[in-house]
């Protein structure tokens, strides 16, 4: 039997070799995938933490986001076998125009390590292709990024796209280096994060939180 411990400070530490052995371990001594799982989001939480405490950078992120990555692939049939399910599903992208991915990613795998299925479209995706994507695995959140503020139109665009499309319960998030939460509020987004790590409290804020209204949600 594993310590549960020793796996969430291996995701800290981005250690992926630890991490896959770990989870290796733990499945072969019949351990319960969902602990391992509980684990390692323990350990996502922990980094994000620092990360927004300016402990560490994006480096560091994204070393434990690939440990993360590693480690839950080992759990993902025994998840699936077991019917244990990702608490949503947000399909998420760069917006038309911008090829940029560093940040998107980033947020890819922060959702995924807080239990939350991602599909991810790449870059350059136009509007219709979120909406599309949304409605084919019915999202609950799409997710949009940008780096360039000349793709902050197509951002706007690809809101009022989804908005108009009629996917009831979709909600629509939005970050990068030149989006506001003034200008969330103004395109018609539902929520806004300044970072990956913010993007995950972003989610879960919403998903607690039903019945919020009056303009886009800014996670702290």
């Amino acid at each position: 039997m594993i310590e549960l411990e020793q796996l969430t400070q291996a995701i800290v530490r981005g250690d992926r070799r630890s991490a896959a052995d770990l989870v290796r371990r733990g499945l072969e001594g019949g351990m319960d995938p969902r602990p391992l799982l509980d684990a390692m989001v323990a350990g996502m939480d922990e980094i994000g933490g620092r990360f927004k405490r300016n402990e560490v950078f994006v480096p560091e992120m994204l070393i434990a986001s690939r440990a993360m990555k590693e480690a839950i692939a080992l759990l993902e049939p025994r998840l699936a076998a077991g019917g244990y399910r990702p608490v949503a599903t947000a399909v998420l992208g760069t917006v038309q125009g911008d090829l940029h991915d560093i940040g998107k990613n980033l947020v890819a795998m922060m959702w995924k390590g807080a239990n939350i299925a991602v599909v991810d479209l790449g870059t350059n995706v136009p509007p219709e292709r979120f909406v599309e994507a949304a409605r084919a695995h019915h999202a609950r959140f799409v997710g949009l990024s940008a780096l360039l503020t000349t793709t902050m139109p197509a951002m706007k665009a690809t809101v009022q796209a989804v908005k108009s499309a009629g996917l009831a319960g979709v909600q629509v998030v939005v970050g990068g280096a030149p989006i506001t939460a003034d200008f969330a509020r103004q395109i018609g987004a539902d929520g806004f994060a300044p970072d990956a790590a913010s993007a995950v409290d972003l989610l879960r804020g919403l998903m607690g939180d039903a019945t919020a209204s009056g303009g886009a949600t800014e996670a702290s």
